[in-house]
């Protein structure tokens, strides 16, 4: 599906980006895999390692939409990771944050009808699903725009979905490199917010696959979300360093005691299928796709009524041997 064709990516130096241009280049010949951000530094550190002669390197803010259209012209596929994501720094900068996430989505969807793109896929997050914080009601909000755009494309070939998923094991903001940080400095024990608190757990590799293969089932609107396993918090501290205590802090300020990522009130909307979870856009486009088939053949059923998918009500958790596994993959 790649092949010879150009991709560009948003917010493409962070650990999502540089894996996902890993796997591109190692299942695909691309054309050219263009990085769009705006640090100059990470992108200069970036080149040094992903120096492919397909890389072009493109500096710029999602919220300058003149530049987003310069980037994209030519451009088939668009990758939008791009996002201010820190819970307490939205907090405290609340319209910074609404720019970057809100106005630079709705930027990328005028500049990729406006070139002409085909795809575009926005990564999305389980703090978008009933919001508790700032941030993710900006991505909240980015979903909403993102959907709503598929109303908007005329006969432009143009279509837009949404992934969203949880805790990716060693990113960065995870508690995994936290805890890993705290034990080689020899603490003698280990924050915990809250006894009962749990998270889905991914692997950025599984990240990276889940949005591939999205690109080619997605028909336009929908909200995917992959069937992952979920881990207590207390299970995961144990599992990195058995013989530490723990000390609990408290849950922080918009932090939730379990992920959610399809919310019993989708539930009406919601289609499961053998490893994903579709959430129908709650509008009606003017091109009727049937959502409980993919475009890779695959079919969903709808799930019952109040159906809620998240972490603390999940039927697959993680063993230690398993977490520990998804650790030395990260």
């Amino acid at each position: 599906m790649f092949n010879n064709k150009n991709i560009l990516i948003t917010g493409g130096t962070g650990s999502f980006g540089k894996k996902y241009v890993e796997t591109l280049l190692a299942r695909f010949t691309p054309n050219k895999i263009i990085i769009y951000s705006r640090d100059e530094l990470k992108q200069y550190e970036m080149a040094q390692t992903h120096d492919a002669p397909q890389m072009r390197y493109f500096i710029g803010d999602v919220r300058d939409g003149e530049r987003l259209l310069e980037a994209m012209d030519g451009v088939d596929y668009v990758i939008h990771a791009a996002a201010l994501k820190h819970v307490p720094v939205a907090e405290y900068n609340p319209m910074e944050c609404i720019k970057t996430n809100i106005d630079g989505a709705q930027n990328v969807i005028k500049a990729a009808l406006a070139a002409g793109v085909q795809k575009v896929i926005a990564l999305s997050t389980d703090k978008a699903a009933n919001p508790a914080n700032l941030y993710g009601a900006t991505k909240l909000a980015s979903d909403k725009l993102f959907v709503a755009a598929n109303n908007m494309v005329g006969s432009r070939p143009t279509r837009f979905a949404v992934v969203r998923y949880g805790n990716v094991v060693g990113s960065r903001g995870s508690v995994v490199p936290f805890f890993q940080k705290l034990i080689s400095q020899g603490a003698s024990e280990l924050p915990i917010t809250h006894t009962e608190m749990t998270r889905f757990m991914i692997t950025l590799q599984d990240g990276v696959d889940f949005v591939l293969t999205n690109f080619e089932r997605m028909h336009g609107g929908e909200i995917f979300v992959p069937k992952i396993p979920s881990m207590n918090t207390v299970e995961l501290a144990k599992a990195l360093a058995p013989d530490l205590p723990h000390k609990i802090i408290g849950i922080r300020p918009g932090e939730k005691l379990h992920e959610v990522m399809c919310p019993a009130d989708d539930s009406h909307l919601t289609l499961e299928f053998e490893k994903h979870f579709v959430i129908k856009p709650t509008i009606q486009f003017a091109d009727k796709a049937d959502f409980s088939k993919s475009n890779l053949g695959e079919t969903g059923v709808p799930v019952s009524e109040g159906f809620q998918y998240d972490s603390g009500t999940n039927t697959d958790w993680l063993t230690h041997d398993a977490f520990l596994d998804m650790v030395k993959t990260a």
